[in-house]
C-alpha cells in the first residue's frame, strides 16, 4: 500500500504549497528522484482535468535527501508559471487546435 503525508503549506486561487512528512514510497526513494514524477502526475493530471491547466514544481524532496518534500502546484496558466521549475499539465481531450495556435498574450497571475 502507498503512503505519504502531504499537507498544505499555503493556499490561494493561484497555487497550492504542499508539504509531505512521510515519503509515499518509503526509505528505498532516497538517490531516486524519478519516482517524484509519480507525485508530479498525481498533482498535475488531478488540478488540470479540474481546472484545464497546472505547473507542478518537486521543491525538495527525500529522493534529493531533503528531510521531506516541498511540492509546489501552480493552477493558473498565468505570467508568473515561466519563473517556476518544474512540468506543465493540460486538460486531456482540450482543444487541440487551440493548443497549437499562436499563444496568446500571457495573463497576469492573480493574488488572492
Amino acid at each position: 500500500r502507498i503512503g505519504g503525508d502531504f499537507y498544505i503549506l499555503e493556499q490561494s486561487d493561484e497555487e497550492i504549497l504542499f508539504g509531505n512528512r512521510r515519503c509515499p514510497f518509503g526509505p528505498a526513494v532516497e538517490g531516486r528522484p524519478a519516482l517524484c514524477m509519480m507525485t508530479s502526475n498525481v498533482f498535475g493530471r488531478i488540478a488540470a482535468e479540474n481546472l484545464g491547466y497546472a505547473k507542478v514544481s518537486v521543491e525538495e524532496a527525500f529522493a534529493s535527501g531533503d528531510g521531506r518534500c516541498i511540492v509546489r502546484v501552480m493552477l493558473q496558466d498565468c505570467e508568473r508559471r515561466n519563473e517556476i521549475p518544474g512540468r506543465e499539465y493540460f486538460r486531456v481531450g482540450a482543444d487541440l487546435e487551440q493548443q497549437s495556435a499562436e499563444p496568446a498574450a500571457m495573463k497576469p497571475c492573480a493574488r488572492g
